[in-house]
């Protein structure tokens, strides 16, 4: 008898208690998976000063966005040690290890001593934890999803597996909150100099309730049927990758689903942040804010979705949440600049900038891991107007040419750093930056957000419409992926798809995004990437992807 695509070891119905319990143990455990991943993100500045003191302040940062970053590229490699874990002995013991992996490693960067201590080995050590946190969160993810699943009453797959949706945003949430009111409760120099260490701190008592709960739960009854039967697969990883069947599952899993949701949660919520606060000048607190109201408001929509997904159908709840939310992008982060920051605005269209530049000058400033430098007088020129949100437009010049900024009348020479000694060169940013800035405030852009002008209900209300979106399409994924592969190599299926498209797709939308900035001189258009892989897999979900729900109860063995 061959296990297919869920089985039929669970009975239709309302959940047991039992069940519940797996469904909160589950999304607890995960949810602070994510708290533990996206710290890490949110004190980036204060730990590059605590690990890499020796640098200036711009290479600090670099190098802890470089650390920042090997958590991102290793998930892929998380997702196949843990998927085959999974699949190969246990559902249960992957991702409970998996948890404690990552509770531990983040414990860790909390006591690890600073570059002053240990000298070369602190930030070493720092970006080797790192790596070990996104070893853990690669297969965390995939672990609830098919645990949970394998529990749920057939006929609510959806609405079980939902409440593991939420678990992204409730982490990315969390992280935000816990920093905000530890900062607050400290002050900004105690929290610089060692309270950035107690949300990190914080890990080890969540990790304690998420094993004390997990600990508790049994394997999955499919699993356990199929173990009993000798259907488990021995080589997991081979069957789930190098096999055209399934690899095509996992293709279409990939850029039919994941790569959409992973480019729309990133531009609906951690870009959003991004550009209230560097692009619109809006106070850092207040920014995170209004971002953090809109997402405990759309985390019932989760769920929500997952339910009506069970009676109504997976797959155009998800293509119709991955469409409306690329339609609505564009108006949403205008209409930001208009409620958040109306000066900003008034300034955008009075007062057009020019860069005059030798266009062999002007590179393409992708940058994810902060460590490159761009040195040309163009490249400079058109950093320093991103950073301020100055829309530009660029004229070109013969080669050779140093670039000029133009800003109404008056026109400013910028500087080739790759000519200047490193003395020189600080020298000449600082002198070119107190004049850019001079012109630009002449021209009328705010140095930041008037407070009073900020209309706090629009802007809250705009960050939850891509949310609501979100919702929609990311709330049944989790079923529809449960319900796109066999169980034997499922949770290796899932897992790589998903750690490729949100962490090597949707975490590319800011480093995109500013590149994209960089480029045209608009500052909206970092949202033609999201948008554009958004809509790629509206396209190929509708033409290629169907709807499995409840395919197992129609066929009684669940074979595919």
């Amino acid at each position: 008898m061959a296990i297919g695509v869920i089985g039929p070891s669970i009975h239709p119905g309302r959940a047991t208690s039992a069940q519940r319990k797996v469904i909160v143990a589950s999304t607890l455990g995960t949810a602070f998976s994510w708290y533990d991943f996206n710290l890490f993100a949110a004190l980036s500045p204060l730990i590059g000063q605590q690990f890499f003191p020796d640098s200036d302040e711009n290479t600090d940062l670099a190098f802890a966005l470089l650390a920042f970053s090997a958590g991102f590229l290793v998930r892929p490699l998380g997702a196949v040690v843990f998927g085959r874990l999974g699949d190969a002995i246990g559902r249960k013991f992957a991702f409970l290890t998996s948890m404690l992996t990552m509770g531990l490693a983040t414990f860790g960067v909390g006591v690890l001593p600073g570059y002053e201590t240990i000298g070369l080995a602190a930030p070493i050590l720092l970006i080797g934890l790192r790596l070990i946190q996104g070893l853990a969160v690669g297969g965390e993810y995939g672990g609830a999803v098919v645990y949970v699943a394998e529990h749920a009453p057939p006929d609510r797959r959806g609405a079980c597996t939902a409440w593991v949706q939420t678990t992204a945003s409730l982490g990315l949430l969390l992280s935000l909150l816990v920093t905000l009111v530890t900062r607050s409760a400290l002050g900004e120099a105690s929290f610089a100099a060692w309270g950035w260490r107690i949300p990190f701190l914080l890990s080890f008592v969540l990790l304690a309730i998420s094993v004390w709960m997990r600990v508790s739960l049994q394997e999955s009854p499919l699993f356990n049927r199929m173990a009993a039967e000798g259907l488990r697969s021995r080589a997991p990883v081979t069957e789930a990758f190098g096999q055209w069947r399934n690899l095509k599952r996992v293709l279409l899993a990939l850029f039919g689903l994941v790569t959409g949701f992973g480019v729309i949660w990133y531009a609906a919520q951690v870009y959003a942040l991004l550009f209230l606060i560097q692009a619109l000048k809006v106070a850092g607190a207040t920014a995170t804010g209004l971002v953090s109201v809109p997402l405990c408001l759309a985390l019932p929509l989760f769920v929500l979705f997952g339910s009506l997904s069970d009676r109504i159908g997976r797959k155009w709840l998800i293509v119709s949440g991955l469409f409306l939310a690329a339609l609505s992008l564009f108006p949403v982060y205008r209409a930001l600049t208009h409620y958040a920051n109306p000066q900003l605005e008034a300034a955008l269209k009075a007062a057009p900038v020019v860069v005059i530049a030798d266009p062999n000058a002007c590179q393409f400033q992708f940058n994810p891991t902060g460590t490159k430098r761009f040195t040309s007088s163009c490249d400079i020129a058109k950093q320093k107007l991103v950073a301020e949100a100055v829309n530009f437009r660029t004229e070109l010049a013969p080669p050779g040419t140093l670039a000029m900024v133009r800003v109404g009348d008056r026109v400013l020479a910028s500087f080739d750093a790759a000519k200047l000694s490193p003395e020189a060169a600080q020298a000449q940013d600082a002198a070119f930056t107190r004049a850019l800035d001079a012109a630009i405030r002449a021209a009328g852009y705010p140095a930041r957000a008037d407070p009073a002008q900020i209309n706090t209900g629009m802007v809250m209300l705009l960050v939850f419409i891509p949310v609501f979106c979100l919702t929609m399409a990311y709330g049944p994924v989790a079923a529809m992926l449960v319900e796109l592969f066999p169980a034997r190599v499922r949770y290796c299926s899932i897992s790589l798809p998903y750690h490729i498209g949100t962490s090597w797709f949707g975490g590319l939308v800011p480093s995109i995004g500013f590149a994209l900035v960089a480029h045209t001189g608009d500052i909206y258009d970092g949202l033609w990437f999201p948008v554009g892989i958004a809509l790629s897999s509206v396209l190929i979900a509708t033409v290629f992807l169907r709807d499995r729900v409840r395919e197992d109860e129609r066929a009684p063995t669940g074979a595919v």
